[in-house]
C-alpha cells in the first residue's frame, strides 16, 4: 500500500491540474463548507501559513502536529495541504472553503519510512467510522495497510458497508507496491480506488494495478506533486498517496457546485469514461467531464 517513492521528473507548475481539467473547475468555486471531507492520515501542521483560513475540524485530540518533523505529521500535512492550501498558495489546495475533518491513524514517531505510514485494518475501520459519525460526506483514504488477521478484515468490511449505507464515497489509493490486485479494501464497492500517472498520464511504475482498480477506480497525477511542508514551505513528492487528492478533491468541488446530486451521480461523474475491456489500468481522471455530465444529467 502507498509509501512515498523517489521524486521523478516533475511536470510544469499547473501541469497536474491541467491534465486533469481541475484548471476548469476550480474556477468555478473554492468549495461549500457543507461538504465535509473526513482525512484519514497523519496530525496536520495546522498552524501552516496556507492553512490559516482552511475549515479544519479535529476529530481526535491529537489532529494537529506536535513534531513537525515526524513521518505522521509530514505526510498528514501534505495531504491535507492538497485539498486545504489557500488558492493563493504556492501550493493551491483544490478545494479550500470545503470542511476537512482530521482523524490522524498515524502515531507520530521517530521512526521514518513506510513503518511509520501504515495502520492495521481495524484502525482503519475505527476512523472511518468516527468520520462518518461526524457527518463525512468523503473520505480520503492515503494510507497503507498492515499485515493482519481475518477479524480485523472482517472489522473493516463492516466500516466500510456502514459508509456506503449512509451514502459516503471513500477514496482510497491504491498502492505503490508495483503489484497487480487489490487489498479487500480497493475492492469494496463503497471505495473509488486511485492509481498513480506521471505527467503524460501513464501509470507510474510503482502503482498497483488490477482489473478492479481499473474497473472502479481512476488514475490521477501523482509525480513530483508539491504541496505543503509541515516546517511552514512546501515540498514535493510521489506515488499515489498524492495521487488521491485529486479526486477527492474533484468530487467535493462537485457536489458543492451540485448539492443534491447522489453518491451514485457523484461516482459516476468521475469514474465513467471510456476503458479497454479487460484492462488493468484505470482511466485518467477528467473533472470538467465530470462536471458537464453530472449538469446534464441533473437537469
Amino acid at each position: 500500500m502507498p509509501r512515498p517513492l523517489p521524486l521523478v521528473a516533475g511536470c510544469p507548475s499547473g501541469h497536474a491540474f491541467r491534465m486533469v481539467g481541475l484548471d476548469r473547475l476550480m474556477p468555478l468555486g473554492a468549495g461549500d463548507p457543507a461538504v465535509k471531507i473526513g482525512v484519514v492520515d497523519g496530525p496536520v501542521a495546522i498552524g501552516h501559513p496556507a492553512l490559516m483560513a482552511a475549515n479544519l475540524t479535529t476529530v481526535d485530540p491529537s489532529g494537529e502536529c506536535r513534531d513537525a518533523t515526524s513521518a505522521a505529521c509530514l505526510h498528514g500535512t501534505f495531504i491535507v495541504g492538497e485539498l486545504s492550501a489557500s488558492r493563493t498558495s504556492t501550493a493551491p489546495g483544490i478545494c479550500p472553503s470545503c470542511t476537512v475533518l482530521l482523524r490522524p491513524i498515524f502515531a507520530e514517531r521517530s521512526t521514518a519510512g513506510p513503518a511509520a505510514l501504515r495502520a492495521t485494518q481495524r484502525e482503519l475501520a475505527g476512523a472511518i467510522r468516527d468520520c462518518v459519525n461526524q457527518g463525512a460526506r468523503l473520505i480520503n483514504l492515503s494510507v497503507g495497510l498492515a499485515d493482519t488477521f481475518a477479524a480485523d478484515n472482517a472489522a473493516l468490511v463492516y466500516a466500510l458497508d456502514e459508509a456506503m449505507a449512509r451514502n459516503v464515497i471513500i477514496v482510497a489509493a491504491a498502492g505503490n507496491d508495483g503489484t497487480v490486485g487489490g487489498s479487500c479494501l480497493v475492492r469494496h464497492p463503497a471505495v473509488i480506488p486511485v492509481a498513480g500517472c506521471d505527467c503524460r498520464g501513464k501509470p507510474l511504475s510503482r502503482t498497483n494495478l488490477g482489473r478492479t482498480i481499473a474497473r472502479n477506480g481512476v488514475c490521477a497525477p501523482g509525480a513530483h506533486i508539491t504541496s505543503l511542508d509541515a516546517n511552514g514551505g512546501v515540498v514535493a513528492w510521489s506515488g499515489t498517496s498524492a495521487a488521491v487528492p485529486f479526486v477527492t478533491g474533484t468530487l467535493a468541488l462537485l457536489w458543492s457546485q451540485r448539492p443534491r446530486a447522489s453518491t451514485s451521480e457523484l461516482r459516476r461523474a468521475v469514474t465513467t469514461h471510456r476503458r479497454s475491456t479487460g484492462s488493468i489500468v484505470p482511466p485518467l481522471l477528467d473533472a470538467w467531464r465530470g462536471y458537464t455530465s453530472l449538469v446534464k444529467e441533473r437537469r
